[in-house]
C-alpha cells in the first residue's frame, strides 16, 4: 500500500477510496496475508476510516508457552480530523493539552499512511492475555525426577537449606 496525498480524495467519487488488501502487513509476522477492505472517505474537515478484514497470526500461550494459532478479526472504524495548524512549522515544544487535543491529527495538506494505521488496528484487536484455550494448565514440573544440576556458587546455600529443614 502506498501512502495517500489526502488532497486526492477530494476528487474521487463521493470523496471516497476503497482498497482491497490481500497481502502481508509488514512488522507483523502472519500466517497468511491480511484479506479484508480498507475505506477512506474525505468529509471535508476529518476522514473517515473503515476497515474490515482478517488474518491469522501465531501466538505464544502466556500459561503453557505453547504455540497457537489465532484468528484476528478486525471491524473498526476512526475519525481522523484535518488540522490545517499542523503545516505551520513554528509549533512550541511545550504546550498545554487538553483532553479535547488528545484525537489523531493530520495535516489536510499531507499525507495518510494507511498501512501504518492498519498495523495500528491488527496490533489493537491482539488478544491482551494470549491463552491457547480455556482449558489450559500451567505445566507441572517434578523436581525429584529431574533434579535441576545445583551451581557450586550455591552448594554452600543448599547444605544450610538442609540442615534447616531437618
Amino acid at each position: 500500500m502506498q501512502s495517500l496525498y489526502i488532497p486526492h480524495l477530494l476528487q474521487l467519487v463521493e470523496r471516497t477510496q476503497t482498497i482491497l488488501i490481500d497481502d502481508f502487513i509488514p512488522g507483523l509476522d502472519t500466517l497468511m496475508p491480511f484479506r479484508g477492505t480498507l475505506s477512506i472517505r474525505h468529509g471535508g474537515t476529518f476522514l473517515a476510516m473503515k476497515v474490515k478484514g482478517e488474518t491469522i497470526i501465531t501466538l505464544i500461550c502466556d500459561r503453557c508457552v505453547q504455540q497457537y494459532n489465532h484468528r484476528i478479526v478486525v471491524d473498526t472504524s476512526e475519525i481522523i480530523w484535518l488540522d490545517k495548524n499542523l503545516s505551520l512549522p513554528e509549533i512550541p515544544q511545550e504546550r498545554k493539552v487538553s483532553s479535547e487535543d488528545l484525537s489523531e491529527t493530520l495535516s489536510p495538506d499531507g499525507h495518510l499512511n494507511s498501512e501504518t494505521w492498519l498495523y495500528e488496528q491488527l496490533s489493537l484487536a491482539m488478544p491482551l492475555r494470549r491463552l491457547c484455550g480455556k482449558n489450559c494448565q500451567q505445566p507441572i514440573y517434578d523436581c525429584a525426577q529431574n533434579p535441576s544440576p545445583i551451581d557450586n556458587r550455591w552448594a554452600s546455600l543448599e547444605c544450610l537449606k538442609q540442615k534447616l529443614s531437618q
